[in-house]
Formats: C-alpha cells, sequence, structure tokens
C-alpha cells in the first residue's frame, strides 16, 4: 500500500524540485571539469601533490528548507527529507526567529528538534530584528530573506525551498490587484526566484490543505502563527474575510483560476520585459540620455518598464517604487506642459530637458 495521496502529492513536488536542482549543479560540474582537465593537462600534479591534497568533501549538493513550524512548511521540510535519502543531495533546514511574539525563541529550538528528528543536516536557527520599513509584514519578509541568504551562503546550499501553496499564490495576485501594480504584481511568486534562482517553490500547484493533511496522516506536530489569524495584517484579513467572501459571491475556483491568471500574466510580464530590454538601448542618445520622441513611439506598456529599469538603476528602491510613480514619470513623456520634476523614492527625481528625460538622485 502506498503513502496517503496528500503525502504522495508533496513528495513529488519536493522530488520534480530535486531532481530540477541535481541537473542544474550536473551541468555546471561539467563545465567546470572541462576547465579543470585543461588546467591538470597543462600543469600536471606530481605525486607528492597527490599525496598532500586533502580528501574530497561530500560533493553532493545540499539543499535547505525555510522551515516556521507551520503546516506548510513542515509537510515541506518531511518530503525533503524522505525524497534526499533517494537522491545525490544533502537535505538540511533552516528556521528564522524573528522575535515578534514571546517565546519565539523557545518556538524556535522547538522547530529545530523536530527537523532534526527528520534526520535533517544541517539544522539552524537565526534569530533577526525587523525593522519597520514598508510596514511590518514586508519589514518580516526583508528580515527573513536576508537570514536565508545568509544561511546558504555560510553552508553553501544551492537551492532553499520555501512552502507557498496555490493558496498563498491566489493571495498574492489579489494584493497586488488591490495594488495596482500591474502585470509583473499580478503574476505573484515564481517557482523559481533569487538572483541566482536560489529559492524554489515546489507547493505552488498544491493546495494550503493537501499539505496540512499531509502533516496530519504522518502525525507531524505542527504550529499555527498567531499572526496568521491577526486582522491587523492585511494577509490575514484577505485570507479569513477576503477570498471567503469571493468564493460565496463567485463560487468554488477562485483559488485555482487567481493561481492561473499568475501564470498567465507571468508569461506576459516575462515577455515584456524582454522587449524593453530591447528597445532600451534604441531609446538613448550617443550619450546615454533617453530621448522623449523614442520613448514616446514605444507601446505604453514597454515604454513604462523602460523608465522603472531606468530609475532603478538611478537608485530608486525597486520595492518601493509603484505604479502611480511611473505613471508621473510617463506624463513626461506623453503629457509633457512644462511640468517640473518628479520626486521618485530613494531621492530619485526625473526630469524633462531638452527633449531629454534626465532621471538621477538628487
Amino acid at each position: 500500500m502506498g503513502p496517503h495521496p496528500a503525502v504522495a502529492a508533496i513528495r513529488l513536488a519536493v522530488r520534480r524540485v530535486l531532481h530540477d536542482v541535481i541537473t542544474e549543479c550536473s551541468e555546471f560540474e561539467s563545465s567546470d571539469t572541462d576547465t579543470d582537465t585543461e588546467r591538470s593537462r597543462l600543469t600536471p600534479l606530481t605525486g607528492a601533490d597527490r599525496a598532500a591534497a586533502p580528501p574530497p568533501a561530500d560533493s553532493r549538493p545540499l539543499v535547505l528548507v525555510a522551515c516556521s513550524g507551520g503546516a506548510d512548511s513542515m509537510a515541506l521540510a518531511s518530503a525533503l527529507a524522505f525524497e534526499a535519502r533517494k537522491l545525490s543531495v544533502r537535505a538540511g533546514a533552516v528556521t528564522v526567529d524573528h522575535g515578534l511574539q514571546a517565546g519565539s525563541d523557545l518556538r524556535a529550538a522547538e522547530v529545530v528538534s523536530r527537523l532534526a528528528a527528520m534526520r535533517l543536516d544541517p539544522v539552524e536557527s537565526v534569530a533577526v530584528t525587523v525593522g519597520r520599513d514598508g510596514g511590518p509584514e514586508a519589514a518580516a519578509r526583508d528580515a527573513r530573506y536576508a537570514a536565508l541568504d545568509a544561511a546558504a551562503e555560510r553552508h553553501g546550499a544551492v537551492a532553499v525551498l520555501l512552502g507557498h501553496t496555490r493558496d498563498d499564490q491566489a493571495e498574492t495576485v489579489l494584493l497586488g490587484l488591490a495594488r495596482g501594480s500591474g502585470t509583473r504584481s499580478l503574476s505573484g511568486m515564481a517557482p523559481v526566484s533569487g538572483a541566482t534562482g536560489r529559492y524554489r517553490r515546489p507547493f505552488l500547484q498544491l493546495d494550503r490543505q493537501t499539505a496540512r493533511k499531509a502533516c496530519l496522516v504522518q502525525a507531524i506536530p505542527v504550529w499555527d502563527d498567531p499572526h496568521n489569524a491577526d486582522p491587523a495584517y492585511t494577509r490575514s484579513r484577505l485570507r479569513h474575510e477576503g477570498l471567503p467572501a469571493l468564493e460565496k459571491a463567485l463560487g468554488k475556483g477562485v483559488v485555482e483560476a487567481l493561481a492561473r491568471t499568475a501564470q498567465l500574466s507571468r508569461d506576459d510580464a516575462d515577455a515584456l520585459d524582454a522587449w524593453a530590454a530591447d528597445a532600451e538601448s534604441a531609446v538613448r542618445d550617443d550619450a546615454g540620455q533617453l530621448e522623449c520622441a523614442k520613448l514616446y513611439a514605444l507601446p505604453p506598456a514597454v515604454r513604462r518598464r523602460v523608465l522603472r529599469r531606468a530609475a532603478v538603476v538611478a537608485g530608486a528602491p525597486a520595492g518601493s517604487l509603484f505604479a502611480r510613480h511611473i505613471e508621473e514619470v510617463d506624463r513626461l513623456i506623453t503629457g509633457w506642459r512644462g511640468q517640473g520634476a518628479i520626486n521618485l523614492p530613494g531621492r530619485v527625481e526625473a526630469q524633462r530637458q531638452g527633449g531629454r528625460l534626465v532621471i538621477r538622485q538628487g
């Protein structure tokens, strides 16, 4: 008799991601081996060199799971521990203590104990200080990813698995829709993200109940973060009030439809981003300045992406640069009436000067 369907589903999702990671590592090592072979052909090791060389370390790639102790991440940790034993992968875990609740250090220690019992190694708890920039949810997220990045670097991990589910994706799409931030916000969370593709989200096609059921049938204890039910947080209100209201009004299937919207929007956004990257050099003069006439000739969706890229390069924080900012800059191109400079986040300003659009820090 095979595993429970929920357990089988989470294991399959993780197995697929691990196969991707192994394939990518093999391709990278193959290119490195070619280089090392050529180098050794030119400067072969002597017998003494070989004798002095240290024994090879465990060369299997390390994959970490970010685990809060909740049902989603505990299900992910259990699946990683199971699948890694069958593949050429080492599996470890990191839990981040945000310090936002009394006894959070004890909770983190308990999570570490449960993860170690799954034979994950290394396992560690990392305490962070959460700032205030962007609101409590954004500040906590920034601190968490910084800690996960540092842990991955410290342990030499090739990937970090995150337990975001299809329900989380639907919530992210609705939050992007509420902000009016455009197609990229509607694309939600990517299956692979981070500058080096470090972050992987195996559960984006699975619902939250599947992860919880997998924990239940395996008798895995889980911790329900009280912040997830606190109406002070926007995502919590959306989860417990907004989405249920939508399903009541529109019927079941809203979550699946929103997740599907995310994928379609991501495909569109990727195509438009590529178009904007190609167009950017064509709208600059020999001195590298943006020419307003050439910008005007671009389709609006492409032009605004060029403007956004230019603002970020000038120093505007991407996370603080919203659609309304870019719309104001766009009016310098499409609705020029002699208006002055537009102030952007990061002390960046955009100004039209002699048919050129100048974006720089003021």
